[in-house]
C-alpha cells in the first residue's frame, strides 16, 4: 500500500514508571484503528511492561530503554548497567529513526511537551521541517500550578508549546479541570487547546490469554487498586486495616497490588490477605477494565486511568490520592468530589481503620457518576476520531523526508 493509501500515526510516551501514559495511549490507540481501516499505529514506550498488553491489528510498539526516576530528581537506568546519559542517547536515536523511517501524519506526544529530558526535540524539529502534524496530550489534571510553572519553564516547555506544537488536548473537560488554569503561558499557546472529554473504556475479553491472570471471582466483591503500585502501600494497607478491624463487612475485596509495588511489600500484604477469609489478592491484570466493570464499588488511589474507568463502568468510588510528589490525584478527586463523580479521603497516616471500614460498608450504596450531567464527560474517543478522521481525510500536507543513502556523504 503506497504512503498516500495508509495513514500513519507515531505516539511517544515516554513512561519512566508506573501505567498511566501507556494505557492512555493504548485506549487512543485501538480507538482510532477500530475506527479506520486505513490507518496504522506505533507507540513509542519506556514502559518495562509493555509486552504484557494485547494490541490490536495495526498497532505496534517500539521499547525504547527504560529509566527510573530518584527521589533526587535525578534519572536511572532500569535493566541496563549503563550510564544515564548514555541511555538516553539511545532512547533519542531509537525515537528520531523511528519517525523518521515510519514517516507519520500525525504525531502525538503524551504529557511531556519535549519528551524525556528533552529527548523527543530533535524529532519534533524534524517532523515540523516534513510537514507532520503535531499534537501534545495532556491529562485533566497535571499538577499544582506553581510547581508545572517551574517545571514547564526548566524544561523549556512553553517555546514547544508556542513555536512546534500545532494542536493541545485536554483529555477531559473544563468543569473537572483546566490544566493549565494558573500557568503563565501565551494567548498563542491557549487558543490551541481544546477538551476532548474523557477516553471511555470498554470492557472486552483479553486479545492474548497469557497476558492476564484470568482472575474470575463470582461474589459481588469491592476492587481495590493503587494503579501500577508503586506508591500504592498506604491504600492497600489502609483497606486491610479496615478488614482486620471488621471481618463482617458484607462485600469481599480484591486487592490488585500492581506491577510496580516492590516485592517485599507484596509479600507481606499477602501474608495479611491469606489471615482474612473474604479479602483475594492478585498482582496485576493487563484487562483491569473486566475487574472494574464486575465490581460493586472501587477503592482507588485516583490516578487518571482509573477515574476513566469508573466513569465509564459508573461505578461508586472511593478515593484515596497520593499528595507527593504531585497534587495531580488530590485536585482530581476533590473537583470529583465537588461535582457529586466520586467520593473521597485523605491519607493522613493515622489510617483509621473504623473510617476505612464504614466508607467500604456504604459504599455500593453510593451515588453513581451517572447521577451527575455533564455534557461530554465521556466522548474523549469519539472526538479524538472524528478529529483525526477531518485532518486525514483533507490529505496529505507533509513533505517527504530526507534520505540518506548508506555510503554517500
Amino acid at each position: 500500500m503506497n504512503d498516500s493509501a495508509h495513514k500513519r500515526l507515531l505516539i511517544y510516551s515516554h513512561d519512566s514508571f508506573g501505567l498511566g501514559h501507556l494505557r492512555r495511549c493504548r485506549a487512543i490507540a485501538h480507538s482510532l484503528v477500530d475506527n479506520r481501516h486505513d490507518l496504522s499505529v506505533l507507540i513509542l514506550s519506556g514502559s518495562p511492561i509493555i509486552g504484557s498488553f494485547d494490541f490490536r491489528s495495526r498497532v505496534d510498539f517500539v521499547r525504547i530503554p527504560g529509566v527510573v526516576k530518584l527521589r533526587n530528581g535525578g534519572y536511572t537506568t532500569l535493566g541496563l548497567d549503563i550510564g544515564i546519559e548514555d541511555a538516553m542517547n539511545i532512547r533519542e536515536t531509537i525515537i528520531r529513526n523511528t519517525a523518521e523511517v515510519f514517516n507519520p501524519n500525525i504525531f502525538l506526544v503524551d504529557k511531556e511537551p519535549l519528551g524525556l529530558r528533552g529527548e523527543a526535540g530533535n524529532t519534533l524539529n524534524m517532523l515540523k521541517e516534513n510537514g507532520t502534524r503535531l499534537v501534545l496530550g495532556l491529562r485533566d489534571v497535571m499538577d499544582d500550578p506553581g510547581k508545572l510553572t517551574d517545571e514547564w519553564e526548566r524544561k523549556m516547555a512553553v517555546p514547544a508549546l508556542r513555536d512546534l506544537y500545532d494542536d493541545i488536548w485536554v483529555y477531559g473537560i473544563p468543569e473537572v479541570c483546566n490544566p493549565l488554569e494558573g500557568v503563565n503561558v501565551p494567548q498563542s499557546v491557549l487558543k490551541k487547546v481544546s477538551y476532548t472529554g474523557y477516553l471511555r473504556r470498554t470492557s472486552l475479553p483479553s486479545f492474548n490469554p497469557t497476558a492476564t491472570n484470568h482472575f474470575e471471582f463470582h461474589k459481588p466483591f469491592i476492587l481495590i487498586t493503587p494503579g501500577g503500585g508503586g506508591d500504592g502501600a498506604g491504600l492497600v494497607d489502609w483497606v486491610l486495616r479496615a478488614y482486620e478491624h471488621d471481618p463482617g463487612i458484607p462485600h469481599d475485596a480484591i486487592v490488585v497490588f500492581g506491577p510496580f509495588m516492590h516485592m517485599d511489600l507484596q509479600t507481606e500484604f499477602r501474608q495479611r490477605v491469606d489471615m482474612l477469609a473474604n479479602v483475594h489478592a492478585i498482582t496485576f491484570d493487563a484487562n483491569l477494565e473486566h475487574l472494574v466493570s464486575r465490581a460493586s464499588g472501587v477503592v482507588a488511589m485516583g490516578g487518571y486511568n482509573t477515574f476513566c474507568e469508573i466513569l465509564s463502568f459508573d461505578k461508586p468510588s472511593l478515593i484515596v490520592p497520593r499528595t507527593v510528589p504531585r497534587l495531580e490525584q488530590f485536585i482530581r478527586a476533590s473537583r470529583a468530589e465537588n461535582l457529586g463523580l466520586v467520593s473521597m479521603i485523605v491519607d493522613d497516616e493515622n489510617r483509621d481503620p473504623r473510617k476505612m471500614a464504614e466508607a467500604i460498608r456504604d459504599l455500593p450504596t453510593r451515588a453513581r457518576p451517572s447521577e451527575v450531567h455533564l455534557p461530554g464527560l465521556l466522548d474523549g474517543l469519539s472526538t479524538v476520531n472524528a478529529v483525526i478522521d477531518r485532518w486525514l481525510n483533507e490529505g496529505p500536507t507533509r513533505k517527504l523526508p530526507l534520505r540518506v543513502v548508506p555510503g554517500e556523504g
